[in-house]
């Protein structure tokens, strides 16, 4: 006889938490836990797991130290891009003389 508030420990394929976690970033981790019917703690940890790389989200998801890589790359990109505008201006500005000339 099981007493209530007692509930048996699930095991859950990996799959199925990846998408767990995917949805709880798209509407939120307590209204994706209700959907999905699973404890909202549950869902927390695997969220939490995600954050820190262990567990498995596949191809597509970044572990945080990629993230930080792709965002200092963007800052350097941008400070490229930043950078060639300033020297396409000068230029336009050569260009513009000369023709007058």
């Amino acid at each position: 006889m099981e007493e209530k508030g007692m509930s048996e420990n699930k095991q859950y394929e990996n799959e199925y938490k990846v998408q767990a976690v995917k949805l709880a970033k798209k509407i939120g981790a307590v209204k994706a836990a209700n959907e999905l019917q699973i404890p909202v703690n549950t869902l927390y940890g695997w969220i939490r797991k995600a954050r820190i790389g262990s567990l498995d989200i596949g191809c597509g998801e970044r572990s945080p130290e990629e993230s930080l890589n792709i965002a200092e790359e963007n800052q350097q990109l941008r400070k490229r891009i930043k950078a060639l505008e300033k020297e396409n201006k000068r230029l336009s500005k050569i260009n513009k003389f000369l023709r007058n000339e």
